[in-house]
């Protein structure tokens, strides 16, 4: 009876017996496993980099509601009627939405900026010290107006990063006096630029004040746009409470539609997250076809080895080896050459990884847009799914030639020249 290792030992002499064609069919299998891990960190970056995108507006769980027009007879109303949102809705929505975690209005003007003789049309928004953390809005340098500039209604004002460089010309802003309209403003912060895309110049050339301080120049009982922050991952419900909480307070349909737009970046963000898992699945599998190949070579060179070696299978089954120790000898040898490769493989796929860096996507479609740009994130799922997909390649492979290895005759395989 033939020991294991006597087993082991003979499948490790084979290998180094013929190292060339070893270190061949290790390079397959290791070009193989490289590309699926590869393939896998794209579609990892790819699903990352649209996140980063949407994140780059407003938070996950954020949603804007925006007033419209009816388009359904509601009770004794006719259709047609314009939805204007108040200062009370907040009240209401917090009331009947218990998702909330924090809400906001905002409402706009366009208003002429001036300084030092410098003047330009630009949108200025006014809305609650909140306002960042549900637009994700980040600060350059210095600060955002506070709670107690919305109490004493404080004139003063963060620009955006254009409006910044248009208004000074690299000179150092903080404490400055712009005038919005002929009134005076301190400037005492400056926002991080966001991304622009096409020939949308207003995004990062906004003049953002308190809700308070915006009735300078209009009437802050009606806002243009209420934005909130919920908890949870049930946005439907979350639609579902603000457009009946709505609906009852300005008598329209709850599933008009048109009366009441609903903006939810998380019902948004899923669509696209559709998208990215197709993308990932099909590029596994055309990784899997890839390293497949690697196998079609290793299978190759594993039935060569049997028909090399059919006089030693031959006296090894003579002297008591049993078809379950030849089959473990030349399975061994094949999953020997597809861990080694495999080990090599995913170095290989860490080392493109970090020479290759940033991949331009979104920076190609946006000014300020490096934030979507693609990034191969290899991350641990993706190393487990490869090793997976390797390690049924590696056996499949493997299996066959070990296969047919086993069941040669003895007397037959002694006779082989």
């Amino acid at each position: 009876m033939i020991r294991a290792k006597d087993v082991f030992s003979e499948a490790y002499g084979a290998l180094r017996q013929n190292r060339q064609r070893t270190a061949i069919t290790m390079l397959g299998m290791a070009w193989g496993i490289a590309t699926v891990v590869l393939l896998l960190a794209y579609g990892t970056g790819f699903s990352t980099a649209i996140v980063n995108i949407f994140s780059a507006f407003a938070s996950m769980q954020s949603a804007g509601v925006v007033g419209g027009r009816t388009s359904m007879q509601a009770g004794g109303s006719k259709a047609g009627a314009d939805v204007r949102l108040t200062r009370d809705d907040l009240d209401r929505l917090v009331t009947n939405v218990p998702q909330v975690t924090r809400i906001a209005p905002e409402s706009f003007v366009e208003a002429r900026v001036t300084y030092e003789g410098r003047s330009y049309t630009w949108n200025v928004s006014g809305s609650t010290p909140v306002m960042p953390d549900i637009q994700n809005l980040k600060l350059d340098f210095g600060r955002f107006y506070n709670a107690e500039d919305m109490q004493l209604r404080g004139r003063v004002c963060a620009l955006g990063s254009e409006a910044k460089e248009k208004l000074f010309s690299g000179r150092f802003p903080l404490g400055e006096r712009i005038r919005i309209n002929g009134i005076p403003y301190e400037v005492v912060g400056v926002m991080k630029a966001r991304p622009k895309e096409g020939n949308d110049n207003t995004i990062n050339r906004v003049v953002y004040i308190p809700f308070s301080t915006l009735s300078d120049f209009r009437d802050t009982r009606y806002v243009d746009m209420i934005w909130v922050d919920f908890m949870g991952s049930d946005y439907p419900a979350v639609k579902r409470s603000i457009r009946n909480t709505l609906a009852t307070a300005h008598n329209f349909r709850p599933d008009d539609e048109r009366a009441l737009r609903v903006f939810i970046l998380m019902e948004q963000l899923s669509q696209f997250g559709i998208i990215s898992m197709a993308l990932q699945v099909l590029l596994a599998f055309i990784g899997t076809l890839t390293l497949g190949i690697g196998g079609v070579g290793l299978m190759n060179i594993m039935l060569v080895s049997v028909t090399q070696r059919t006089r030693e299978i031959g006296l090894e089954k003579a002297v008591g080896a049993r078809r379950f120790d030849i089959l473990v000898q030349f399975l061994s040898e094949a999953l020997a050459i597809t861990f080694l490769g495999g080990l090599l493989g995913i170095a290989l796929a860490y080392l493109v990884s970090y020479s290759a860096g940033t991949l331009t996507f979104y920076s190609a479609l946006a000014e300020h847009g490096e934030m979507g740009d693609i990034r191969l994130i290899i991350s641990p799922a993706s190393v487990l799914v490869s090793t997976a997909i390797l390690a049924l390649v590696g056996l499949v492979s493997g299996m066959i030639p070990a296969i047919r290895a086993s069941r040669l005759d003895p007397i037959e395989a002694l006779r082989y020249e």
